[in-house]
């Protein structure tokens, strides 16, 4: 039995349609997954933006506390470099001169305090 060339052509048209109908079917069957997978994905993506802004909101308020902290501790660390100075300046230079005679008395008189502190514990 010998086809003819109408009979040929529509067996090879048949034959690409099948080959094209399948084609089409498993690459629907793959965009259907893949949109599956893409919702499935907006819908982690979208908790974690949500998370985000939650985390976003915390530190921002940490650092606003943080900020408060800094400048609290900046401005007691100019108090006490404005007292150091004092002390340097009007208390410290100017009796200077008088602190070799001080300083051993003041030794002595630690001396003497502690020898009682030792007698009056009895050691």
């Amino acid at each position: 039995m010998s086809l003819t060339l109408n009979q040929f052509l529509l067996l090879v048209i048949a034959f690409v349609l099948v080959v094209a109908v399948t084609f089409f079917i498993t690459l629907f069957i793959q965009l259907r997954k893949t949109a599956k997978e893409g919702e499935k994905t907006l819908r982690e993506i979208r908790d974690l933006v949500k998370n985000l802004k939650e985390t976003d909101l915390k530190v921002n308020a940490k650092i606003e506390e943080f900020g408060e902290t800094m400048q609290a501790a900046k401005n007691s660390v100019l108090r006490f470099s404005d007292l150091t100075w004092v002390l340097s300046s009007r208390i410290l230079k100017p009796t200077s001169k008088y602190w070799p005679f001080v300083w051993p008395a003041l030794r002595l008189g630690w001396r003497i305090l502690k020898k009682r502190k030792e007698n009056k514990n009895g050691k």
